[in-house]
């Protein structure tokens, strides 16, 4: 009997305590000291003296992630949430019988061809680029997202002025029928404030631009189309001219609105809802 009894018991089974909790918890908010930015969970347990499964365990008890950051832009407009207010009533209660359109730029966008051929993906691997790429220029682009329809009237510029901001402005006029109330939400870049623009408004009572606050261009729904259009068109495209660019551009807006949904925003705290303003004053600008 006395040989089933076994010789070596192994270790007794060890149990995180609260205090071991606490220190671990500690030590990853302040830091580490050896001029890194973040622990890892082997270095936290060396310079703790515990094992890294402890550590790694307590990160995920508590949802921890040192190796990860995220960024934020914080509004310092002291009246963000009128203007936010403003915004989200045309998109939520637009005026009756009144059009609503998102206009931006997304400027420098590089005609870039690669000098070394495509390689296709195959199963197993990714389509690869060459690293080395000529570059054939810049062009804007100024967009405009209809927000009913979420329809998008697009066009190329060399550069972004107030003058072609202007052009652009005119064609989405031109695009409604005569008389009809326009509303225009754009950001706050200097080219959007200056007198010719603002002598197009006096010109066009009919139409009213809403500035989005300071910091704050994710108010402006075409931003989110912006996004697609890098995806789908621009960050692997391959353009062996400006020209070439152009064309590529305008096609993808023509395919587009083919399908065209309007966006449909969801915010799930309701406690931090900015109520919109559903009655607007007469002026031009906002």
């Amino acid at each position: 009997m006395a040989g089933l009894d076994s010789r070596y018991r192994g270790n007794q089974r060890r149990t995180r305590t609260a205090e071991t909790e606490a220190r671990i918890l500690e030590a990853t908010r302040r830091g580490p000291t050896d001029g890194t930015t973040h622990w890892s969970s082997y270095r936290l347990a060396k310079e703790l003296g515990i094992s890294q499964s402890s550590v790694s365990r307590v990160w995920r008890q508590f949802g921890i992630q040192p190796h990860r950051v995220r960024k934020y832009m914080a509004s310092d407009d002291p009246e963000f949430e009128a203007k936010a207010a403003d915004i989200i009533g045309l998109y939520l209660q637009p005026p009756a019988n009144a059009a609503v359109f998102c206009v931006d730029e997304k400027s420098a966008i590089q005609a870039l061809d690669r000098l070394d051929p495509v390689l296709p993906l195959s199963p197993g691997r990714a389509e690869r680029h060459g690293f080395e790429y000529f570059r054939h220029g810049t062009l804007s682009l100024y967009a405009a997202l209809n927000t009913r329809t979420g329809d998008v009237m697009g066009k190329t510029a060399p550069r972004h002025t107030s003058a072609e901001l202007i052009d652009f402005l005119s064609q989405i006029v031109a695009s409604q029928p005569e008389g009809r109330e326009i509303h225009i939400v754009v950001d706050n870049l200097s080219a959007q404030k200056t007198r010719s623009v603002f002598q197009f408004l006096q010109a066009n009572p009919s139409l009213r631009i809403h500035y989005t606050p300071t910091y704050s261009s994710w108010l402006n729904q075409v931003e989110i189309w912006f996004s697609k259009i890098q995806r789908d068109v621009i960050s692997r495209g391959i353009f062996t001219s400006t020209t070439d660019l152009s064309r590529k551009l305008i096609r993808y807006i023509k395919q587009y609105n083919k399908t065209a949904t309007p966006f449909r925003w969801r915010f799930k705290n309701a406690a931090y809802r900015i109520k919109p303003i559903t009655q607007r004053a007469s002026d031009s600008v906002h």
